[in-house]
Parts: structure tokens; C-alpha cells; sequence
């Protein structure tokens, strides 16, 4: 898929209860957004601040009806803090789209679970409104630490069948893991995961397990995302290979995670 090289203009933002931002981007030009996959993501520049002489990675997560780009951001540094900080009206320069996107083929019919944890939870945002679309039956997972961090997520989720929550200190939903979670016990289809790393091996085993198929979207360091660094090489069954350009999005088949 094509990647462009595109100036941003912010339109709006909601900051969720958790701390996280969910900011509209629209195209500085006034043209329409380019063509992309759920699961891929962009690279931005982000102004104003000395010390991010990188481009940051962060998922996409939807379009708005309005046409706009939705991404979630988590404040973690001094640049993503910046950034859920800028005016409505700021231009930002990203590299769009990048990556690898989940496979949706064949999803009609098919009973599929969507688990995201933390900002895990962003590209299943447009990924179960493309499987819903696709006459998937879609329900979703969501974890966090507490009712905060899943607080205000629910709503974005557009054609799901069910969200169910876990948190860490019981507040909202099932009191544990996701990986605990009852509807595990039920039979998926696909399950699609993004999250810690240890709540993907963890729902990638129960899924081998089971012989269920499951893709996962690695969150591995980046900084290029164009596959020049190196800094995010993951180990396969087929040799290591850069997250940015051959994932983020996995089937867990080719991965070396036991």
C-alpha cells in the first residue's frame, strides 16, 4: 500500500478518564484521507519539542464520520505529552499509512473476539467496524488496571455485538486479567489481540491451545517505522524481521512465542 508523506491540521480532542487523548486529525489541504488497513499506523512529527527528533508511532485507530483521522494517544513522554496538549488548528506531519494490518478475509459469518489492553485498545477501534461491516459477529475485550482505564473506550466501538471488561482492581467488569476472563471459555472463530506483551502470549497460547486462529499486534520500540533502524526486530520462524514493515499484525503461527 502506498505511503504518503501528509501535513495534519487538528480538529478536535476528548481526553478519556484513564488520561488518554482521542484526537481528530484532518488533512492540512483539505483532501481526503488515503486508503488504509485496520491495524497499520502513522509516524508523526511532532513540533515544538527539542528533544523528539524522531517521528513517534501510533496506531490508527478509525475514521470519523465526519471523514477525520482518529488516533489514541497515551501522554507517556515529553513529546506524546505535548501533543494531546496542542491547539485545535496545529499542524503535525505524518508518514501514513505503515505497517501491516490484520487480515479480515473471510470474516462473514464468523463469531470473532477483539482483546485490547491499555493502548492496546486503539486499532481495534477500526478493525471491528471492518469486520462488522463484513457481516462479522464482533465482540469485544478490554483490560486495564482500573474502571478509569477502560472508562469512555466502549462507545468508539461501532457494530460490536458485546464489550466485556476486566481491570486489575475489580472496580468494572470481571476482577482480573483478560486472559481470566469467562467469555474465554467460550468458542471464537479468530481472536485478534493487542496489548502487553504478556497479555498477547497469554491469549496466544490460550488460543493455540484451543486451535482457535489469532493474530496479535506487536507493540515493540520503533523509531523510523520504516524498517532502517532496527530497534523493533522481532524473532519468527522464518528469521528475525522489523516490526514497522513486516507487522505490526502477526498470526501467531509465525512467531517463536511458546
Amino acid at each position: 500500500m502506498k505511503e504518503y508523506l501528509l501535513d495534519f491540521k487538528i480538529a478536535d480532542r476528548t481526553v478519556l478518564p484513564g488520561g488518554c487523548a482521542m484526537i481528530e486529525f484532518e488533512r492540512a489541504d483539505g483532501e481526503k484521507l488515503p486508503p488504509f488497513r485496520p491495524g497499520q499506523f502513522v509516524e508523526i512529527k511532532i513540533p515544538g519539542v527539542p528533544a523528539a527528533m524522531l517521528r513517534r508511532p501510533i496506531s490508527i485507530c478509525d475514521v470519523t464520520d465526519s471523514g477525520r483521522l482518529l488516533l489514541m494517544v497515551k501522554p507517556a513522554g515529553e513529546a506524546t505529552r505535548h501533543l494531546t496538549l496542542m491547539p485545535a488548528g496545529s499542524v503535525v506531519s505524518m508518514i501514513i499509512p505503515l505497517g501491516n494490518g490484520f487480515d479480515t478475509a473471510g470474516a462473514a459469518g464468523k463469531r470473532v473476539l477483539l482483546a485490547g489492553g491499555g493502548v492496546g485498545a486503539a486499532p481495534l477501534i477500526n478493525l471491528c467496524r471492518v469486520l462488522a461491516d463484513a457481516d462479522a459477529q464482533v465482540e469485544i475485550l478490554l483490560g486495564g488496571r482500573s474502571a478509569r482505564d477502560v472508562q469512555g473506550l466502549p462507545e468508539y466501538y461501532r457494530g460490536s455485538e458485546q464489550v466485556h471488561v476486566a481491570t486489575d482492581d475489580g472496580t468494572v467488569g470481571h476482577h482480573g486479567l483478560v486472559t481470566g476472563h469467562p467469555v474465554l471459555n467460550e468458542r471464537f472463530d479468530t481472536i485478534y489481540v493487542c496489548g502487553p506483551t504478556p497479555m498477547m502470549k497469554g491469549m496466544a497460547a490460550i488460543a493455540r491451545n484451543r486451535g482457535t486462529e489469532c493474530f496479535v499486534s506487536l507493540e515493540n520500540m520503533m523509531a523510523c517505522g520504516l524498517g532502517a533502524c532496527l530497534c523493533c526486530v522481532e524473532k519468527t520462524v522464518k528469521g528475525n524481521v522489523c516490526v514497522c514493515k513486516h507487522g505490526p499484525v502477526f498470526n501467531i503461527n509465525e512467531l517463536t512465542w511458546q
